[in-house]
């Protein structure tokens, strides 16, 4: 069985917060919401866990402590360039799950599914995707009509018809952590946002394979749509606070 590791990205402000904590750090019981994500990761069978810092670093990992490794962020450049600065820890071993830090709905048994499909078809990246009823500002999963994977193509991006599509990026995946390291050496920054984004990754991987036989990068649609919530508000906390103590009865 290949060896599983876990990049966390725990780096932002939270600006919309309205707090000085840093966004991950906010808690729901008593426990932070990065707490929720690795233990989720663990719970999948992730072996080493990685988060990736920035806003406030040291007092993220004074918080979180030991048991996981920490790289820092000192520039905020995107995703793409905060997996990046985790190059080391990704290596070429196993496979490598990225996950937000700031989704603590998100549960070990969806991420076990996840790596679970990721596997069976034996896919170089796997996205965690679902279906929402509004999928505004979400980037939107494109299939082909057998149903296989195109691309990921961002709201302000999208013509009206994938505006219409309602599976969405979740902003979790796993990957084989070689396809990963080798990928994250080619994404660029040339966009209007001057950033490097991580779906990149998935657009090199599949056109560099285009034409190969099978199928290289796939989506999983998870019918648990409440897990791909992602917090950036104060309601949002309670809301999905909400969520999960309705889950412990």
């Amino acid at each position: 069985m290949s060896k599983l590791k876990a990049v966390i990205l725990a780096a932002g402000k939270g600006t919309r917060m309205k707090s000085d904590l840093p966004k991950v750090l906010h808690e729901i019981d008593g426990k932070t919401m990065v707490e929720y994500v690795i233990d989720a990761a663990r719970q999948a069978g992730a072996e080493d866990i990685c988060l990736v810092v920035g806003h406030k670093a040291d007092m993220v990992k004074e918080r979180v402590g030991d048991g996981v490794t920490y790289v820092l962020q000192e520039e905020q450049l995107g995703t793409g360039h905060a997996v990046k600065c985790a190059a080391d820890f990704i290596g070429t071993d196993g496979d490598t799950m990225i996950l937000c830090g700031d989704t603590p709905i998100i549960t070990g048994r969806t991420l076990q599914e996840l790596l679970a499909y990721h596997r069976l078809y034996e896919l170089k990246v796997t996205v965690l995707s679902t279906i929402l009823e509004d999928a505004t500002g979400y980037g939107r999963i494109v299939r082909d009509a057998d149903g296989n994977f195109l691309k990921i193509v961002e709201q302000k991006d999208a013509t009206p018809e994938e505006q219409a599509i309602r599976e969405i990026n979740s902003g979790m995946y796993v990957f084989r952590s070689a396809d990963l390291s080798e990928s994250l050496t080619k994404i660029t920054n040339h966009n209007a946002q001057k950033e490097y984004y991580l779906t990149d990754t998935i657009e090199i991987l599949r056109n560099e394979n285009e034409g190969s036989n099978g199928i290289v990068v796939g989506a999983m649609a998870t019918e648990r749509a409440d897990e791909t919530r992602g917090v950036n508000t104060v309601e949002q906390l309670a809301e999905a606070a909400e969520i999960l103590r309705q889950r412990e009865v």
